[in-house]
């Protein structure tokens, strides 16, 4: 891989809440992004920071992560403490459509896509930890992500994949044959096919990549899948996750305990549907830390964090 192209700001813009963990895009341009106090917000204006609007459309009463519009209007909720949820941004309604898998609690719901048959497919991270201890599955290299289904006017989850690597974002291929999912733990995008003679099998998409994915996005059927790199590559994690599981369990239970702050490296990528990358764009040290989320609106890149209090905007790359 080549070096990568400068990652150009253009703006900050605070929005009244912490962690605007995803963003997504509305065929508006509008920005619509969850904090950590439980507020939906939908953001209007950013390239005019100054001029900036921010609406509250809903209030889950847990942690919004993931987020995809429907056609409807309607938004699907990856929350970290009360599972999948469909969002009414018109008047607020939430309800909750999975809070559970085979019995088991849905604790750390990350990532959702919704397909143009109304299936709906979404991510675990982990089975072992919550969100607020999200760096002790990093560290641990536990391998219990899932990527799960819910069929059309069922509240029944079904698991399709088990033992991902902090599972995290979800984007479906242009001809919906295939999902992409984002393997944070792992440095990697994985490919699992929905038809075909290879449906329901998992490949590798893009490996060792620069820094870990966390959510991605897509920018329409033509567009590319763009890629959050939530923090560069550590060659000590790298040399950890090699190591004995107790070894990994020991390392974890100091990390969860030791309090966190991200580097300043910032990072995005996209990809094609064939796992090439187009685009690498990264700056080395970013007053805009641990991005967890990108999307394309009114002709720039917006950033999401797990940490920062507001959203970056970014120049897009040359087509």
């Amino acid at each position: 891989m080549g070096r990568p192209a400068a990652l150009v700001p253009r703006g900050y813009v605070a929005i009244g809440g912490r962690g605007p963990e995803d963003v997504v895009a509305d065929d508006r341009g509008r920005v619509i992004t969850g904090v950590e106090d439980g507020r939906i917000l939908r953001l209007d204006g950013l390239t005019d920071p100054g001029g900036a609007r921010v609406e509250v459309l809903a209030e889950t009463g847990g942690r919004p992560l993931g987020l995809e519009l429907l056609p409807d209007g309607d938004l699907l909720v990856c929350d970290a403490e009360r599972g999948l949820l469909r969002v009414g941004p018109d008047d607020g309604v939430v309800r909750i459509l999975a809070d559970s898998v085979a019995g088991e609690r849905l604790r750390f719901c990350s990532n959702v896509v919704a397909l143009s048959d109304g299936t709906v497919y979404f991510t675990v991270s982990t089975r072992r930890y919550p969100l607020r201890q999200w760096i002790g599955d990093i560290v641990e290299h536990t391998g219990t992500g899932r990527l799960l289904r819910l069929a059309p006017g069922s509240d029944t989850p079904e698991v399709l994949l088990e033992g991902l690597e902090f599972a995290n974002g979800l984007a479906p291929g242009a001809d919906e044959s295939f999902l992409v999912v984002a393997e944070t733990g792992a440095r990697r995008l994985t490919r699992y096919r929905l038809t075909g003679t290879r449906a329901g099998h998992r490949e590798p998409f893009a490996e060792n990549l620069p820094g870990m994915p966390d959510n991605v996005w897509r920018a329409g059927k033509g567009g590319p899948i763009w890629v959050a790199l939530a923090g560069p590559r550590v060659p000590p994690l790298d040399l950890l996750h090699r190591a004995a599981p107790a070894v990994r369990g020991a390392a974890a239970r100091i990390a969860v305990r030791v309090p966190y702050r991200p580097t300043g490296a910032t990072g995005v990528l996209a990809v094609d549907d064939d796992g090439r990358i187009l685009h690498h764009l990264a700056r080395r040290r970013s007053g805009y830390r641990m991005v967890t989320s990108v999307c394309e609106s009114a002709g720039h890149l917006v950033l999401g964090s797990l940490w920062e209090p507001g959203v970056a905007v970014c120049e897009m790359p040359p087509r």
